[in-house]
């Protein structure tokens, strides 16, 4: 089955309206009907309506080491929130997730779940801070062993998970399943279920990256509850919540010890590591140049368009901010009756 032909066509159907010269917004202050609360994250902005429903505004802000950088990714967070949606939507089938509604390229309207206070990672291949933790001589990671003598970037014989807690402020932090049990985190009939979910979005992920010429490395994945249920929550297998790879030449990256051509935020990291910035206390974010802005929104049209088969154009946005909020207004009518 073709995974790329059967959902990118049915997910969406965006009419042209953006441009290289996209609106940038940093984040909102929006009054909604019945809003409830309100939440502002590294990167999106969260309403609360009538306590059972969620608006996600996608900004442009960017993070990297837990870190919120000092300037915005024009177009970057339509781009994420946009994958996310598509995702949503692919997976649906396999676990059940708080989507309802995409007004504009940037807003996801859904169910309120309670989260889970950690985040489900898994990794199929030893990339990031799994590579950073073996290359400091470590040999397990939340508990769970990694073989001896894997290179980098190599797959492990079978996909690990390797959970974390979710800060609000400050880092993520690894934790063992174990740990989670013990501290009464997630319940373990809930956990088991986690652990499910995880593979199969995870397996589906692989098999349609594999379809688009990518290797999925590793991601994130976060639940949440809602009734009694189970639920797959906030962005699913986007670039800035997984590591995705070329798969030509792949493989031979592997055997000489280099690094592959990746398709993620990585590459983000990995310019900050390369001035002197991974998220300690004391050092300092480099300048962001224009020329550096304009490298990252490159990187995030490239990756829009290779992970979805879309063009980046085609992805519909608000003028700015008024207009998005009356997007907004408009799609709560429909669905708060």
């Amino acid at each position: 089955m073709n995974l790329a032909a059967s959902f990118a066509p049915k997910t969406f159907n965006f009419a042209t309206n953006m441009s290289t010269e996209t609106v940038s917004i940093k984040q909102t202050n929006f009054q909604l009907p019945g809003q409830t609360n309100f939440y502002r994250g590294k990167v999106r902005d969260v309403y609360e309506i009538d306590q059972r429903i969620m608006v996600m505004v996608a900004s442009d802000r960017i993070s990297a080491f837990d870190v919120i950088l000092p300037r915005e990714i024009p177009g970057k967070g339509a781009i994420l929130n946009t994958i996310a949606a598509f995702f949503l939507e692919m997976t649906r089938h396999d676990v059940p997730n708080w989507l309802l509604k995409v007004p504009d390229g940037r807003v996801s309207i859904g169910y309120k779940c309670e989260p889970f206070p950690v985040e489900m990672v898994i990794r199929g291949r030893l990339c990031g801070h799994a590579l950073r933790q073996y290359n400091a001589g470590k040999r397990t990671l939340c508990d769970v062993p990694m073989p001896d003598n894997m290179k980098s970037y190599q797959a492990f014989p079978e996909p690990i998970i390797t959970p974390s807690t979710k800060a609000h402020e400050g880092h993520d932090e690894d934790i063992s399943r174990e740990e989670i049990l013990k501290r009464g985190l997630v319940a373990e009939d809930d956990y088991i279920i986690l652990e499910k979910y995880t593979r199969t979005l995870f397996e589906s992920g692989v098999k349609y990256a594999s379809e688009r010429g990518l290797v999925l490395a590793d991601t994130k994945f976060e639940f949440g509850k809602r009734d009694g249920r189970i639920y797959l929550i906030d962005e699913v297998l986007t670039p800035d919540s997984s590591r995705y790879y070329y798969a030509n030449g792949y493989d031979d990256h592997v055997k000489k010890g280099t690094t592959p051509r990746q398709l993620s935020k990585e590459f983000v990291r990995e310019w900050l590591m390369e001035n002197g910035f991974q998220g300690i206390e004391g050092q300092k974010v480099p300048e962001m140049t224009d020329e550096v802005v304009a490298m990252i929104v490159n990187r995030y049209k490239e990756l829009f368009s290779v992970v979805t088969g879309q063009d980046f154009e085609t992805v519909k946005t608000a003028s700015g901010p008024a207009e998005l909020e009356q997007k907004i207004h408009s799609a709560l009518k429909g669905i708060l009756i």
